[in-house]
C-alpha cells in the first residue's frame, strides 16, 4: 500500500515518490498516523531512518488543512529546532521538497549567517520555521520571530540540545508558544535525561520505538583496533591506502585535533579536509560538498559539525578518538548504513581509551571485540596516560542534570 496506509493526501505522496520513495520506514509508518491525529509523540529511531520525513510530512499536511484566511498574514505555525546548523539544512530541505506541491513558505535561521537576510525572509512571512536555539532567539529579541501563534513544535535530536546545553535556551524559546500546541520530539538515542525533559515538553506523549533503545542498523560493520595513540595517524592511513578506501569520515574530539590530523593525512597523499565550528559556514559547506561530490577523500569532523551530515552510500566510518559521551558513537556511526545501505565503523582504541569502550559497550548491551593489525600492535611497556578531560563525560552529565533541575547524587563522591 506504500505511503496511502500512512493516511497521507495524494500531493504529498507524489512529492515523496518524486523524491525516490515509495515505502514508509518503520518510524514513518509508526508515528505520520499519531501525529496526524494530534497526537504529542516522542519517537526514537537509528539515524539515517527516515525521521525528517516522520514529522515533516504530517506537519505539512496539518498545515494545509488548516489554510489562514484570505487576505490574512503569514505567521509562524510550526517550529522545528534543531541542534546545529548542518541538521537545520537537512530538515529545511526536506520541508521544501516535500511541500513543493502546496502553497506553504519554510524558511531557515542559523547562527553564521546572516542575520539581516534572515529578517528580511520572515518579514515576508512563514508557514514554517527550522531554527537553531541561539540564533532564533537574537530574532525573537529583534522582533523579527513571533512565535505565539506556533501550533506544532518539533525539537530534533533532542539528546544533542542537551548534550550542547541548550535547555535554558529552550526554555526561553518556550515562554510565547501556546500550550495548546503539539509537540514531537525524536532522538537517536534515548536516556533518562531525555525522558525528563519530554515530561516538561510534552502533553500525555505517545512513545514510538522502532528499535530496541540505543541500537545502531544492523548493517553496520562495527570493527575496534587496539594501536597506541602516536600510530593512530598511521595507521588509518595505511587503511584508507592499503583497502583504497574513498569517502572516509573521520570523527576527532576536538577542532584542533580536526585540523592537525587533516594536515598530516594531507601529508601522508590523502586529499582531506577538516570541518568544525571554527570554520566559517562557507568553508564548511564547500568542504561537505567537495566530499559529497568525491573530490576530496577524507572529511574530518567533530561531533557537532558533522551533526546532519547526510551522505547517500557512505561506507566508511572512522573514530580516530572515541566519544566522551557514549550516545555520541551511535551518532557517529549512523552516518553510514543510512536508508539499508551497508557499511563499516572502524575504532582507533588506544589504551587510554578503554573506558570509554566500556561505556559504549554498555549502552549498546553488546561487546565489541577488539584486534590487532600485523605490525600496529600496542607496546604494552608503554605507560598508559589517561586524559586529563577523561571525566568530561561525568561533568557533561552533571551539567544536564542541573539544567533539568536534578540534584547531585552526594553518594557517587
Amino acid at each position: 500500500m506504500g505511503f496511502t496506509s500512512t493516511g497521507l493526501h495524494p500531493s504529498l505522496i507524489n512529492a515523496v515518490t518524486e523524491q525516490g520513495y515509495t515505502e514508509p520506514t518503520p518510524i514513518q509508518s509508526a508515528t505520520i498516523p499519531a501525529i496526524l491525529a494530534g497526537q504529542d509523540v516522542m519517537a526514537g529511531a537509528q539515524t539515517g531512518t527516515g525521521k525528517t520525513a516522520a514529522f515533516a510530512l504530517p506537519i505539512l499536511q496539518q498545515l494545509s488543512d488548516a489554510p489562514r484566511a484570505e487576505g490574512a498574514r503569514r505567521v509562524i505555525r510550526a517550529l522545528v529546532l534543531t541542534p546545529t546548523r548542518e541538521l537545520a539544512q537537512q530538515v529545511y530541505k526536506s520541508f521544501v521538497d516535500y511541500g513543493q506541491n502546496s502553497p506553504l513558505q519554510t524558511a531557515l535561521v542559523y547562527g553564521g549567517a546572516s542575520v539581516n537576510t534572515q529578517m528580511a525572509a520572515l518579514a515576508g512571512g512563514v508557514d514554517i520555521l527550522v531554527a537553531t536555539p541561539g540564533r532564533l532567539l537574537d530574532l525573537i529579541g529583534r522582533g523579527a520571530a513571533d512565535l505565539r501563534e506556533v501550533r506544532h513544535l518539533v525539537f530534533d535530536e533532542a539528546d544533542r540540545m542537551l548534550d550542547m546545553g541548550f535547555i535554558d535556551e529552550i526554555r526561553r524559546i518556550m515562554k510565547p508558544i501556546p500550550a495548546d500546541r503539539q509537540t514531537l520530539l525524536f532522538s537517536a538515542t534515548f536516556g533518562n535525561e531525555i525522558f525528563d525533559l519530554s515530561k516538561t515538553l510534552l502533553t500525555d506523549p505517545t512513545l514510538i520505538e522502532v528499535d530496541a533503545r540505543n541500537t545502531v542498523a544492523r548493517q553496520v560493520e562495527q570493527m575496534v583496533y587496539a594501536v597506541d595513540a602516536d600510530r593512530k595517524r598511521e595507521l588509518i592511513s595505511y587503511l584508507i591506502g592499503s583497502k583504497n578506501w574513498h569517502q572516509v569520515l573521520i570523527f576527532t574530539r576536538t577542532k584542533q585535533a580536526a585540523d592537525e590530523l587533516a594536515s598530516e593525512l594531507c601529508k601522508d597523499g590523502l586529499k582531506t579536509q577538516a570541518i568544525h565550528g571554527d570554520k566559517s559556514q562557507g568553508a564548511r559547506e564547500r568542504g561537505l560538498e567537495a566530499f559529497r561530490e568525491g573530490k576530496i577523500r577524507v572529511l574530518v569532523a567533530t561531533d557537532v559539525a558533522a551533526r546532519g551530515l547526510d551522505i547517500d552510500q557512505l561506507h566508511y566510518v572512522v573514530n580516530y578518538e572515541l566519544p566522551y559521551n557514549a550516545e555520541d558513537y551511535i551518532h557517529r556511526i549512523g552516518r553510514t548504513g543510512r536508508a539499508g545501505g551497508s557499511g563499516q565503523a572502524i575504532s582507533l582504541l588506544s589504551p587510554a581509551e578503554e573506558y570509554l569502550l566500556e561505556e559504549i559497550e554498555t549502552i549498546l548491551d553488546t561487546k565489541l571485540p577488539q584486534q590487532w593489525l600485523p605490525g600496529y600492535e600496542p607496546d604494552p611497556t608503554k605507560p598508559v596516560n589517561r586524559p586529563r578531560n577523561a571525566s568530561k563525560g561525568a561533568q557533561k552529565k552533571r551539567a544536564r542534570d542541573r539544567a533539568l533541575g536534578k540534584k547531585p547524587d552526594r553518594r557517587r563522591r
